[in-house]
């Protein structure tokens, strides 16, 4: 019996918007960012940062260097915000909620980095202004964790950590890759078809 569910944030809580974050990014000067930023799994300083190797403050001195211009927190943080391409999705928040009151435990496992989770967790999140945490029992972040998707690592330490079995668990996610890597460890699986409805699939998974 499933009694615990872990989601993907980009992609399957949110709309993911690669082409636009290109364009944001671009936008403060990064010329190639087509070339550095990547849908799924970032690489170099991005990679960095979403790994947690290297904080914010840090992450904006590389990032200067890049763009060959002086960086506020906000222009980073605009950029970055550039992959979220629409509103919530308020009806992805009250399936949410709805399953914390049916009592399944509830997380979210994402690579990610502290200036998305800054905007996650603030009143900006949501129409009702409750932050992401609000919705779920604990958030599993690559950049606090030290670990990205589809390392198993991370889905090991989301088990250890919650307490919780891999045949009781189900992840969502629209990575094939990281789909794998969670279905290798035991853990019961739904690939998402990237901005798309889960809700239904998810039930039906729910009540086998």
């Amino acid at each position: 019996m499933i009694r615990n569910i872990a989601f993907d944030f980009g992609g399957v809580l949110f709309d993911l918007a690669y082409d636009h974050a290109v364009e944001t990014f671009k936008a403060i000067g990064l010329e190639d960012a087509d070339q550095r930023l990547d849908r799924y799994h970032q690489r170099g300083v991005f990679e960095l940062l979403e790994s947690g190797r290297i904080g914010a403050e840090e992450f904006l001195l590389e990032l200067e260097k890049l763009c060959h211009r002086s960086l506020t927190y906000a222009d980073v943080l605009g950029a970055w915000l550039g992959y979220v391409g629409n509103p919530m999705d308020e009806e992805k928040l009250h399936v949410l909620d709805q399953l914390k009151e049916e009592g399944y435990r509830t997380f979210l496992l994402s690579n990610t980095n502290p200036y998305v989770q800054a905007w996650a967790e603030s009143a900006d999140f949501s129409q009702t202004h409750r932050p992401l945490s609000s919705y779920l029992e604990k958030c599993y972040t690559s950049y606090e964790v030290g670990i990205m998707k589809p390392d198993a690592g991370i889905f090991e330490y989301m088990l250890a950590d919650a307490g919780i079995l891999p045949e009781e668990t189900i992840f969502l996610d629209d990575s094939p890759a990281n789909i794998a890597t969670a279905a290798s460890l035991g853990i019961h699986t739904l690939l998402v078809e990237k901005n798309q409805p889960w809700e239904e699939a998810l039930r039906k998974c729910l009540s086998v």
